[in-house]
C-alpha cells in the first residue's frame, strides 16, 4: 500500500486528474474501477474521483509495490523531462518566489512551443527550475510547470510562470477576469498628443493567423478595447505609447493601433513595411511593461535594447 499525502502543490484540483498524473500508465477506466473497487480511497473513504483536493489530504492505493511501480511509471526516464533538463540559457527573472517566477521574454523566443522541436521561454523556465533543484523528475510527472499568459513571439516583456497548480489556478482566474493591470510599452509611427480609448471588433483569420478590426459585430468578430497614452515624441515621427490592455485578443494590440494609422515600428505583418526598412527596425517594438495585481504588487520589466536605438 502507498500512502500520499496531498501538499499545496497538487491541491485544490480534482482527484481522478491528480490519479492520472500519479498513475500515469494506468487508463482511465482502471483508475475508476479502482477506486468503485475502494483500492485508492481518499481520507479512508471511497471516491469518485470528481472530488476536490485540498492540503493534508491522505490518498491510500491498496496496489502490490510492483503494481505500484508499473502503473506510476517508477524507473522509467521520462523522455520531456530529460530533454528540457538540457536546454542551456538563462532566463531574465524580474521576481521569484515560492509560487511563482516573473521573466522578462526577449523579443524572437515563443512563450510556448508548437512543434516538438521548438525551444519557448516555458522550457527555458521548467529548465531553470530543474537546474535550481527546485524540480524532479518525479514531480514532474504529477505537475508540469507552465507560463500562464501568452506573447507574441516578436513581442517582449512579462511573463507569468506559476510553478505549481495553486498559483496556475490564481493567476490563470485573474488574467480570465481583468483583475490584474497590464501595461505596455510601444513605439509607434507618427505624432500623438493626447490619451484615448478605442474599441472595435476583432475578427481572426485561422487561415493566415490575421486579424481584422472591424466597427460592427459580426458573428465572427468579437469585441475589444485598447487604451493608451503619450509618454515622449521621438525623433522620425514617432511616438513612445503606454497602452493598457483592457481586451486581451490575438495581436489586439499590434492591429488596433494600425487601423488607427499608428502602427508599431517594425511590426512586419500589421506595419509599414516602407518605413521599417527606411529606420532600419527589424522586429516589432511592443514591450509587456509591467502588470499590477489587485493585491497591491506590481512588477516592471525593462525594454529591450532594441528600443534605445529610437528613445
Amino acid at each position: 500500500m502507498k500512502e500520499l499525502r496531498i501538499d499545496d502543490a497538487n491541491s485544490n484540483q480534482r482527484f481522478d486528474k491528480y490519479l492520472k498524473r500519479v498513475l500515469s500508465e494506468a487508463s482511465t477506466s482502471f483508475i475508476y474501477k479502482m477506486l468503485r473497487k475502494k483500492n485508492i480511497t481518499l481520507n479512508d473513504k471511497k471516491a469518485d474521483g470528481s472530488e476536490k483536493l485540498n492540503t493534508g489530504d491522505i490518498v491510500k492505493i491498496w496496489f502490490s509495490d510492483e503494481t505500484f511501480e508499473k502503473m506510476s511509471g517508477q524507473g522509467s526516464v521520462d523522455p520531456l523531462f530529460q530533454t528540457i533538463s538540457s536546454f542551456q540559457g538563462d532566463i531574465d527573472i524580474i521576481h521569484e518566489d515560492d509560487d511563482m517566477i516573473i521573466i522578462n521574454k526577449p523579443s524572437g523566443i515563443k512563450s510556448q512551443k508548437d512543434t516538438a522541436s521548438d525551444i519557448s521561454i516555458n522550457e527555458m523556465a521548467i529548465a531553470y527550475m530543474i537546474k535550481s533543484g527546485q524540480l524532479t523528475e518525479e514531480s514532474f510527472k504529477h505537475f508540469h510547470p507552465s507560463i500562464c499568459n501568452r506573447l507574441d513571439r516578436n513581442t517582449s516583456g512579462i511573463v507569468l510562470f506559476a510553478k505549481n497548480l495553486k498559483t496556475a489556478q490564481r493567476l490563470g482566474q485573474a488574467l480570465k477576469e481583468r483583475s490584474c493591470k497590464k501595461l505596455y510599452h510601444a513605439i509607434v509611427l507618427g505624432e500623438i498628443d493626447k490619451p484615448e480609448m478605442i474599441d472595435g471588433f476583432l475578427y481572426k483569420d485561422e487561415k493566415t493567423n490575421k486579424v481584422t478590426i472591424l466597427d460592427k459585430e459580426t458573428d465572427d468578430a468579437k469585441p475589444i478595447k485598447t487604451a493608451y497614452r503619450p509618454i515622449k515624441k521621438l525623433g522620425n515621427d514617432l511616438t513612445l505609447l503606454e497602452i493598457h490592455l483592457i481586451t486581451g485578443r490575438t495581436h489586439q494590440i499590434r492591429a488596433h493601433l494600425a487601423s488607427i494609422n499608428h502602427p508599431i515600428l517594425g511590426d512586419m505583418k500589421y506595419g509599414n513595411a516602407n518605413i521599417n526598412k527606411r529606420l532600419n527596425a527589424k522586429s516589432q517594438l511592443l514591450h509587456a511593461y509591467s502588470i499590477e495585481f489587485d493585491d497591491g504588487g506590481c512588477y516592471e520589466a525593462k525594454e529591450p535594447k532594441e528600443f534605445n536605438v529610437y528613445l
